[in-house]
């Protein structure tokens, strides 16, 4: 029989520090399920052929679901029952069958190319509530169970950075014409607070930056815009982009500092 574990807390002393995340108080619950006083319990012989025990924590069945020795055949047999005992028994299995995604899903949000302005924390939760969506809707008979699971992540998290690269194109745009809008206008300075585009419509005014050099800051800087994706619309490479940035903002960075020992 396995364990059901309640409120237990994993050991203070731990070993693996877990950041403040969506993935990271997910695998703290989990931890706590497999190092509780009545740790949660799984059939060794599902998921290892020549097993030490009848019972493994669900932590250690993770890892041996990863490990290069196991079998194809130990790992269906092992997800299925992971996901079947989800479905139909609920707490804490529930928690168990998406935990055991959490190294895989590291990996591919590692990987992912993240805009700057999207939270982390925004990513793994969406990557989570997909690998919780398909564990309800997934046929458990489908071959590669576990890839059906992370496929459905992978499409989710991709869908949410699209949505953010479009959201953030079509506000670097705004913020791109209001720019422009700026630097055709009178700029008095009557010593009153003014925003990061007004600081670069004056800085076009004076002739320290030109008006496509202040809307690559503005873009990028300001719009959170991909420099990658700014290279290919420019045609230039993105070490080049990078290169012009940088030597507009100095330029800009100089002008301002000048500003501030002559008030």
């Amino acid at each position: 029989m396995h364990h059901r574990h309640q409120a237990h807390r994993p050991a203070a002393a731990h070993p693996h520090s877990i950041a403040r995340s969506p993935l990271g108080e997910l695998e703290q619950a989990f931890l706590a399920l497999a190092h509780g006083v009545e740790p949660l319990t799984f059939p060794a012989h599902l998921v290892c052929d020549t097993p030490d025990r009848a019972m493994w924590p669900v932590d250690r069945v993770r890892t041996q679901l990863a490990h290069p020795s196991t079998r194809a055949e130990l790992r269906e047999q092992t997800w299925r029952e992971v996901v079947r005992r989800a479905r139909e028994l609920g707490e804490p299995w529930d928690v168990v069958a998406v935990a055991m995604t959490v190294p895989v899903l590291r990996r591919m949000l590692a990987r992912l190319a993240r805009p700057t302005h999207l939270e982390r924390a925004e990513v793994e939760q969406e990557a989570l509530a997909a690998v919780a969506t398909a564990m309800r809707t997934v046929d458990p008979g489908a071959e590669r169970l576990d890839r059906e699971l992370f496929s459905a992540a992978d499409r989710a998290v991709h869908r949410l950075v699209y949505a953010a690269r479009r959201r953030a194109s079509r506000e670097a745009g705004q913020a791109a014409e209001h720019l422009d809008r700026l630097c055709s206008l009178p700029q008095p300075d009557h010593g009153e607070p003014v925003d990061e585009l007004t600081v670069l419509a004056r800085a076009v005014q004076a002739r320290v930056v030109d008006v496509a050099e202040a809307r690559l800051i503005a873009r990028t800087r300001l719009g959170g815009e991909s420099m990658s994706c700014l290279a290919a619309e420019c045609g230039v490479s993105v070490r080049q982009l990078y290169r012009h940035r940088s030597a507009a903002e100095q330029h800009l960075a100089v002008h301002l500092r000048r500003q501030l020992r002559e008030q």
